[in-house]
């Protein structure tokens, strides 16, 4: 179980970085004011096509409330769906298999503040970048939880998850729906967020448009959508 032995009030009062925490890459406007609103609620969903920085974005906020110890841990997680296979499938070992999950999260955060700055939180337990199915069983108090690729975690999923925030902490899904892989695409709880938004104060959903991919994507990635409906 995440480690929950200081009170809110205690960890609160530990010193903490007098200058702004600084990143490798800059927020545009629009990750700018998704940021704030993100650190304004306890939960929230950032939606947007590929290449429009949703990870990234998380990520920055998830390190940025590590760093200045507004939280004692950063976990992001992914769930795991493919089209027709499943992580048996993938060569190797258990941890080279896990590698397909997990190498994404860690290159965007050496991208963002480098590699011997993260593995030092690593280290030490702050930081843990893990499969989806592996958090079960744990209530997350003065944590940051990113949930990336989360159209892939079914409604059921989405609930449990959110049941296990605690105290002093913010959880962050990522995802797109034009890239669900779930065999039933009703089944994914991301687009739920909506209701959830229109229903529970603290609960944020957030659109991103900029695409930060080469400017040929965009229109690819449309026509593969109408030809899929």
């Amino acid at each position: 179980m995440t480690s929950n032995h200081h009170s809110d009030e205690v960890f609160k009062e530990k010193r903490k970085p007098k200058t702004p925490i600084k990143f490798r890459i800059s927020l545009n406007e629009e990750q700018k004011v998704a940021k704030t609103n993100i650190l304004e609620n306890t939960i929230t969903a950032i939606k947007g096509k590929a290449g429009s920085g949703k990870s990234m974005l998380a990520i920055q906020v998830g390190l940025n409330l590590l760093f200045s110890k507004e939280v004692e841990k950063l976990i992001i997680a992914r769930p795991y769906v493919t089209a027709g296979e499943d992580l048996g499938y993938l060569p190797g070992g258990v941890d080279e298999k896990l590698s397909y999950l997990t190498a994404p999260m860690y290159s965007l955060m050496y991208d963002l503040t480098g590699k011997e700055k993260i593995e030092k939180h690593v280290n030490d337990g702050s930081i843990l970048v893990s499969p989806f199915g592996f958090l079960r069983g744990n209530t997350y108090s003065n944590c940051c939880v990113i949930i990336d690729e989360a159209q892939n975690a079914t409604m059921r999923q989405t609930e449990l998850m959110i049941g296990r925030l605690g105290k002093n902490s913010k959880m962050i899904f990522c995802g797109d729906m034009s890239q669900c892989d779930l065999k039933n695409r009703k089944e994914s709880g991301f687009d739920f967020f909506l209701r959830l938004e229109s229903q529970v104060k603290g609960v944020y959903t957030v659109q991103l448009e900029q695409n930060h991919r080469h400017d040929i994507v965009q229109p690819i990635l449309e026509v593969f959508s109408k030809y899929r409906d």
